[in-house]
């Protein structure tokens, strides 16, 4: 499947490298379309061979992992909306002067974007029917069906997903399920053996192994996941599948490629699975994801800059700017800091902070260790929220059936494309109370009857008042429209 086919199926983004930096020499990263734990018989020992009566090498059983684990990874297909603009007009800067040409003659074109499909892979970590996967899988899915290695199909809920660490938490209608067991990446070490286990290009259930190339690595626009790279052959399809140790423990998620051709090319990327696991807990306890920030630019310290501040070697990050306003401003970080702990664990370079504060709970402290003009001084800093987009499935129940709506709130960007209007984007609809109104992908949700709602919870408590019928305050193109839904 060439790069432009790959492209089309839902929920694959590429990351062009040479926009982000030359040094990439034009290569791209691609992602991947697409807790109780399984008690499992231990594992058959190694394989041994010996030379000159002393034993050379130990390989795993990959065939034991598979057998034991195999039945937990799944299929996914999904079918949705490839979104496009609100308004259909192009990506025009509101201060250019040809802004305000396109918004007044633009030509009127169907809005929510194309009907679209795509496949990935994903895994079962609790019995009772919880699947991780990649966001971008499932973004913007209208349906999402996941089947199992005897045949079985189930409709799958997404309970959320954080498009910042690339993890979605499904959930399917099945009882005693082969799950997964959960390792821990943080003992996985550089050269060790792993297994991917997946859908590549739709051949389901694809095994497929290498070793771990590198760990923490940090890729464009990605900054806040510490990924593991690996050499193992993963391919458009994979995204969402486990990544085994020779345990047969997950560690990790598979999520990207680094690419020229589109196709693998030796180098590929999995989230940790701690890190997915933080998400699954807070997805399924709260229903959100919370990360946190302090409000800091940084970058990397390398010689001459630490012969210039006076480190002894280059390590920690550097803030080259401090956001006003921000929890590191009203700690007093400044310019020209280098942080070189953060709760006492050390920034060997400056990537290494970036996940650490964002797997801090908003509201919570911590000490930092910055050099500033030639000494070290610790700093406390109390974490705030990261801004993004509240975005998750809404059930909508009443006591009489679903309104079948998948919505988000608005980024900045869209607000200024519909002059600060405030609400929630309907990115999909499925079978009900909605789809029979009339109401269809980038309509924007205003109210609900008479009361206002701009986030998930306002329209979750104002749904939860009306148990027969409702009107939904629409923004629709240019025009406000009050459309009526009459609940089953």
């Amino acid at each position: 499947m060439s790069a432009t086919n790959v492209s089309a199926k839902f929920g694959t983004r590429f990351f062009i490298a040479s926009l982000a930096t030359l040094a990439f020499g034009g290569y791209f990263f691609h992602d991947l379309p697409g807790m109780s734990s399984a008690h499992a018989a231990p594992l058959a020992a190694p394989a041994t061979f010996e030379t000159n009566s002393k034993v050379a090498m130990a390989l795993p059983d990959f065939a034991e992992i598979v057998a034991q684990q195999g039945p937990a990874v799944v299929n996914i297909s999904v079918s949705g909306t490839l979104k496009t603009s609100l308004s259909g007009m192009p990506q025009v800067d509101p201060n250019d002067p040809f802004y305000e040409f396109f918004r007044r003659f633009q030509p009127r074109v169907p809005q929510g974007g194309t009907p679209t499909q795509g496949l990935g892979s994903g895994f079962i970590v609790n019995a009772g029917g919880v699947v991780l996967t990649n966001a971008h899988v499932v973004a913007n899915a209208n349906t999402v069906t996941v089947k199992l290695t005897d045949k079985r199909e189930f409709k799958a809920k997404v309970i959320g997903m954080d498009k910042v660490s690339d993890v979605a938490v499904l959930k399917i209608d099945a009882d005693n399920l082969p799950a997964v067991k959960i390792g821990d990446p943080q003992s996985a070490r550089v050269g060790e053996w792993v297994i991917a286990i997946g859908s590549p290009y739709g051949f389901e259930n694809t095994v497929t192994a290498g070793i771990i190339s590198a760990k923490s690595r940090s890729l464009p626009d990605e900054g806040y996941v510490p990924f593991l790279q690996t050499d193992v052959a993963v391919n458009p399809g994979n995204s969402g599948g486990p990544l085994f140790n020779t345990r047969g423990e997950v560690i990790g998620i598979n999520s990207q490629i680094f690419s020229r051709s589109g196709g693998y090319q030796g180098l590929s990327f999995a989230i940790p699975i701690d890190v997915a696991m933080q998400v699954e807990k807070q997805l399924l306890a709260h229903g959100k994801i919370s990360h946190g920030r302090i409000g800091v630019a940084i970058q990397e310290v390398n010689q001459q800059l630490a012969d210039t501040f006076g480190l002894e070697k280059p390590q920690g990050a550097l803030v080259s700017a401090v956001v006003n306003d921000s929890p590191a401003e009203r700690a007093g970080i400044q310019v020209g800091d280098v942080i070189l702990k953060f709760n006492g664990k050390t920034l060997s370079r400056s990537a290494d902070l970036p996940p650490l504060v964002s797997a801090q709970e908003p509201g919570s402290s911590a000490t930092l260790q910055v050099w500033r003009k030639g000494h070290s001084k610790e700093i406390s800093v109390k974490i705030a929220a990261m801004e993004v987009a509240d975005e998750q499935a809404v059930d909508g129940k009443s006591s009489s059936g679903e309104l079948g709506l998948a919505v988000r709130t608005l980024t900045a960007e869209e607000r200024k494309q519909v002059e600060g209007v405030d609400g929630l984007l309907v990115e999909g609809v499925e079978d009900g109370p909605a789809a029979r109104a009339g109401i269809r992908p980038g309509d924007i949700i205003l109210g609900v009857n008479q009361e206002k709602v701009s986030s998930l919870k306002q329209l979750k408590a104002a749904l939860s008042k009306n148990k027969k019928q409702l009107a939904l305050l629409i923004m629709r193109g240019e025009q406000k429209m009050f459309v009526p839904l009459k609940l089953d």
